[in-house]
């Protein structure tokens, strides 16, 4: 079992694929490794939508538009674990160094997962400035039974660190889903001298905290206000200039924010950050979403 580095994985026939892609055009699932481990940098912008459309043409101008991410973007939802006290909903929030959670995480329309349907379980830590991710390709029934039941699963010797720390951080911190998240995700990767940074654009970021199943059909709510677009830069070392002269022309400004602790906040698990923009505040009769 290979263990994957940076954010690129192999794809069968040899050729690259950066991460967080779906692996095929259809069902969305990422097959090429069940082990997968990256680091990073991250900077994340609030955009406009209708300023979406410039963003796109000028990402074209020096980027690849990913061949497996349709304009509008493919849908991606996750499920989020936390403790009774929300210890890594808190930690967010103070800004603390060293943070981790733990999350499951379904890339394709949620209405047509199924037990068998592959899903990434996945620790996220940020250290300093770099952001880490560690995760295993499981099906949904078999992540579910492991996390929410606590029924141990198999795994090969290079996968078993992993699984450890998972079950450890489950079964020490009594941990339980608390909110899922979705949105639809545009990406572009870089060419030439940029292979290593990757451009996400997240639209219609929504959310609820019941019926955690993902085909359970429940309502969401919108979790930032739908005229909003999350812009991601990801790169393994720098950042290229021309991408930071594109964000000043864009007028779009550095944010700290988690969809996660947005979800915590839309329905009031925890009270307000006072560090969160107004923009992002939503009225407390924020519209239902359809399932995307």
């Amino acid at each position: 079992m290979r263990v994957f580095d940076r954010f690129s994985r192999r794809a069968p026939g040899g050729t690259q694929q950066p991460e967080d892609v779906p692996t095929t055009p259809t069902g969305y699932q990422q097959t090429a490794s069940r082990l997968h481990a990256f680091n990073r940098y991250e900077i994340k912008y609030l955009l406009d939508e209708m300023k979406v459309p410039a963003l796109r043409e000028q990402l074209a101008a020096h980027m690849s538009a990913d061949p497996y991410s349709p304009r509008g973007g493919y849908p991606v939802t996750s499920l989020y674990y936390d403790t009774p006290d929300l210890r890594f909903y808190w930690e967010k929030i103070e800004g603390l160094r060293f943070r981790r959670k733990l999350r499951m995480r379904l890339y394709g329309t949620p209405s047509e997962c199924t037990e068998d349907t592959s899903v990434q379980v996945e620790i996220k830590q940020r250290v300093n400035r770099v952001t880490q991710k560690r995760r295993l390709a499981l099906p949904y029934g078999t992540a579910r039974r492991w996390l929410d039941q606590r029924e141990p699963i198999s795994c090969s010797p290079a996968e078993r660190p992993f699984v450890d720390e998972v079950a450890m951080l489950v079964g020490n911190l009594d941990l339980r889903p608390v909110v899922t998240t979705g949105y639809l995700r545009e990406a572009f990767i870089g060419r030439e001298a940029d292979l290593g940074l990757r451009v996400t654009i997240d639209h219609k970021v929504h959310g609820r905290d019941r019926d955690f199943h993902f085909a359970s059909g429940a309502a969401n709510r919108y979790t930032i206000p739908p005229k909003l677009a999350i812009v991601e830069i990801k790169a393994n070392e720098r950042v290229p200039y021309w991408v930071t002269d594109l964000a000043a022309r864009a007028d779009m400004s550095v944010v700290r924010i988690s969809k996660y602790c947005q979800s915590v906040q839309a329905f009031g698990l925890a009270p307000r950050s006072t560090l969160g923009a107004p923009e992002l505040v939503m009225p407390a009769d924020q519209p239902v979403v359809a399932d995307l």
